[in-house]
């Protein structure tokens, strides 16, 4: 496709779409028939996002990409560039459309409730994949553990961690290497212990604010369920 340079004057500043990183909302409770996973709350923030481009900036996503396909540069590094420059759009706005426009047409995408659901099995698989496949065990623990505490348990893996939500996330699992997990906890002031470790979340006001290291399924002893059912007893509020 030929690219011509915008002669355009800039556009209305467009807040950054929101990030899987930031869980504020109560997750729906839209599942796939036999799935453990539930749509990530990030979705729902990213529809709302999407579906108020038009009234923010002009142009709805269509239009967007458009534009960056007629206009932009070649390369994708370039055209998050000349969308903050020329658009004064935010830096997660500029690579969201940026990824959307560059990015192949044909593969799954993750942000509608449908497709995340499609693709949260594969998040997983491809976490564990390679060397990290010898802790999946203590992941697949973890996970059976988790749905033990409620029904209203809701697992919604990313492409680096699975977090788990009640009213808000409670606790997350990461492989940390090819030999570790580390299971995280919003558990507050609680005090830090010599395995009971900060995350740093608590002066970055993140939830998750404590974690423990698993390297095997025998680290998730008694101890580490208490921690776990008092992190989902205190995400009710």
């Amino acid at each position: 496709m030929t690219k011509r340079n915008s002669g355009g004057s800039k556009g209305i500043a467009l807040k950054s779409p929101p990030t899987r990183s930031r869980k504020k909302p109560e997750p729906q409770q839209q599942r796939n028939v036999g799935s453990v996973y539930a749509v990530h709350p990030g979705i729902a923030m990213l529809q709302k996002w999407i579906g108020e481009l038009k009234t923010r900036t002009g142009r709805s996503r269509e239009e967007w990409l458009e534009q960056i396909r007629c206009d932009g540069p070649a390369t994708a590094s370039e055209c998050r560039e000349w969308l903050k420059s020329d658009f004064s759009l935010g830096t997660n706005a500029a690579r969201w459309l940026t990824d959307q426009a560059f990015g192949d047409p044909l593969a799954p995408r993750d942000d509608t409730p449908e497709g995340y659901l499609a693709l949260a099995p594969q998040y997983v698989e491809l976490m564990y994949a390679g060397s990290k496949s010898a802790i999946r065990p203590i992941h697949d623990a973890v996970i059976n553990l988790v749905r033990l505490l409620g029904e209203d348990v809701k697992i919604c893996p990313c492409e680096t961690l699975v977090p788990f939500y009640r009213r808000h996330v409670f606790a997350q699992v990461k492989p940390a290497s090819a030999k570790r997990i580390d299971l995280g906890f919003a558990l507050g002031e609680e005090p830090f212990t010599a395995r009971l470790r900060d995350t740093g979340g608590l002066a970055k006001k993140d939830r998750i604010t404590h974690r423990v290291a698993l390297t095997s399924l025998s680290d998730i002893d008694l101890q580490v369920k208490r921690w776990l059912k008092q992190a989902y007893e205190r995400a009710v509020s």
